[in-house]
């Protein structure tokens, strides 16, 4: 194929035919999924960044009930994506997957506009008195927001994936674009997520909640129609008709059930498949490791097996072990996560407390504190993607720069540092309130919001290596037929990292209230202990981080057969 210009890893067309290397897939396709996603992120977080106003301000509902809502919501758009690629890796394929999704997203955002725009559908009032809202208007608005979750949430993992698979897995100049694309796709998000929380949440709180969520489902619509405009550049993977995902259950029941078997003293004689088996079928052979021994045990040839139920192939063990092994870093990310949702909670209230007069008619928004994190990424990402990456790439020889891990480490080890310079300056915080008598809620402390700027930029920096990183590790270490269900690690540590924060907040009050002291998180913050939260998060993080170092050392990465002269004689 090779001397066709073909693909090498067996990449098509929509119709099922080999497609062109130099008229597919690279930046000539992956230039409408980058800009899909700017527009995208735009839609998104035009209707989330804003939504806890609108429930208190337009549904009269109370703060706690509205909070509570959001969360779920968000929770709910991060823990639909697994729904999402289950079904692309096992029935429709992703990009079959996204139509659907974008489909059933649509529909989500129309009904959000129609029930924030109509004034039969939102609440009124009238001389001071406002009319509640019905059951109907209740259960169209929530209907809304729970199909965009299930829509966004199902086209996410699809979406980056689909993105990587535009990048030949045989080729090497090819696998350098591709940790690029991974930058860029980050990049690309943070952009719309800046472009919405800036513009269209103005838009919302000055001109109308109606036109707000309209410019959202615009720029949904101008999203899907970039993608659409890509079709003729896109390269597909060839999807198995079994369910992969039923390996990870085959896999350690076989091995229980020869758990009295003895493994054999060579390893070669464990069930496999030849190399041209693999090939000749468009999936791919992974090689033996070490890890996970006692699955080897579902691969073990017994000389009286059923034919209707032969053993494991040491590929279908390995990929179990894959994930076995993407779990336990991904236990090792839920206290990052919990850092992030920490971002957008705990840190904009503290932020809330101190001086933000910039002038005698404007306070800067406590809640803009963020806004630093993202234009940090911004400005570190292209920096780490077109100087960072090719210098250590000259150095270490891997294509990467650094390894997956290492990158993921550093994120995590500069996270660190930002919650310790956090907890520094909450003891400058809960000083000056001891100089000043503060203790009302209420009592602006004398001192910058601008003290939280250091804090927010480093967790900027720890974002840019760590969001990229870990969407990239789940990518690539999941078996090739699970590639979507593997990306859904990332969103489900988003999803399980803010229901940890919550249980975690939760759980603190709940103890140190009944421990007969001072609550560490009060509604008051001039008058509880967060210094003593900010330093419990320093210590779990370290300690995390310590774990972190060591399974990462003895981390064993994915190897498949990458022998592109074999790959070149199959016939598609």
């Amino acid at each position: 194929m090779e001397d066709k210009g073909y693909t090498l890893d067996g990449t098509v067309d929509l119709r099922g035919q080999p497609v062109l290397s130099s008229l597919t897939g690279k930046w000539k396709a992956c230039i409408f999924i980058l800009v899909y996603q700017v527009l995208e992120r735009l839609a998104y977080y035009g209707v989330g960044a804003n939504l806890v106003s609108y429930m208190t301000t337009q549904l009269h509902k109370d703060v706690v009930s509205s909070i509570t809502s959001v969360n779920n919501w968000t929770g709910l758009s991060y823990i639909t994506p697994i729904l999402g690629a289950y079904i692309a890796d096992s029935y429709m394929g992703r990009f079959w997957t996204i139509i659907l999704s974008l489909f059933i997203y649509a529909i989500g955002l129309v009904l959000l506009v129609l029930t924030t725009s109509l004034k039969s559908l939102t609440p009124t009032c009238a001389n001071g008195i406002c009319r509640g809202e019905s059951n109907l208007q209740l259960t169209l608005f929530y209907l809304s927001l729970h199909i965009i979750a299930i829509g966004s949430g199902a086209a996410k993992p699809n979406m980056s994936t689909f993105g990587a698979d535009q990048f030949d897995d045989f080729n090497p100049k090819e696998q350098e674009l591709r940790v690029s694309f991974f930058n860029w796709w980050t990049f690309n998000g943070s952009c719309g997520c800046l472009m919405a929380t800036l513009f269209v949440v103005y838009i919302q709180e000055r001109f109308g909640w109606g036109l707000g969520y309209g410019l959202a489902a615009i720029g949904f619509l101008l999203a899907s129609v970039t993608f659409f405009l890509g079709t003729p550049n896109y390269r597909h993977k060839c999807r198995e008709a079994r369910s992969p995902t039923m390996d990870i259950i085959k896999v350690p029941l076989v091995a229980f059930r020869n758990r009295k078997l003895q493994l054999p003293s060579n390893l070669a004689e464990l069930h496999e498949f030849e190399l041209n088996h693999y090939i000749s079928s468009g999936s791919r052979k992974i090689h033996h490791t070490p890890h996970f021994r006692f699955l080897d045990k579902a691969a073990i040839k017994k000389s009286n097996t059923d034919i209707s139920n032969p053993p494991c192939t040491v590929t279908q063990v390995e990929g179990t072990e894959l994930v076995l092994g993407m779990f336990q870093i991904w236990l090792l990310t839920l206290i990052p996560s919990n850092i992030w949702a920490v971002e957008a909670t705990m840190s904009v209230k503290q932020g809330a407390t101190l001086e933000r007069r910039l002038g005698p008619n404007f306070h800067f928004p406590a809640a803009s504190l963020w806004s630093f994190v993202t234009i940090t990424v911004l400005i570190v990402l292209p920096i780490y993607d077109l100087y960072f990456t090719p210098f250590m790439r000259r150095r270490t020889g891997n294509h990467r720069g650094i390894t997956l891990l290492q990158r993921i480490g550093i994120g995590v080890a500069i996270q660190v540092i930002a919650i310790a310079i956090t907890y520094v300056v909450e003891i400058r915080r809960m000083d000056v309130i001891l100089k000043q008598h503060i203790v009302g809620p209420e009592e602006v402390v004398p001192m910058s919001i601008f003290w939280l700027l250091p804090q927010n930029i480093l967790l900027g920096v720890a974002d840019a290596f760590l969001v990229t990183g870990l969407l990239e590790f789940f990518y690539d270490q999941s078996p090739e037929e699970m590639k979507v269900l593997g990306t859904t690690f990332y969103t489900s540590m988003v999803a399980s990292g803010n229901y940890f924060n919550s249980f975690l907040v939760t759980v603190i009050d709940i103890f140190t209230r009944k421990m007969g002291h001072k609550s560490w998180i009060g509604n008051n913050l001039n008058d509880c202990r967060l210094d003593y939260y900010y330093a419990f998060l320093f210590v779990i993080s370290a300690l995390n981080f310590g774990v972190f170092l060591w399974v990462s050392s003895g981390y064993i990465y994915k190897k498949e057969n990458t022998i592109t002269t074999e790959v070149n004689d199959l016939d598609i």
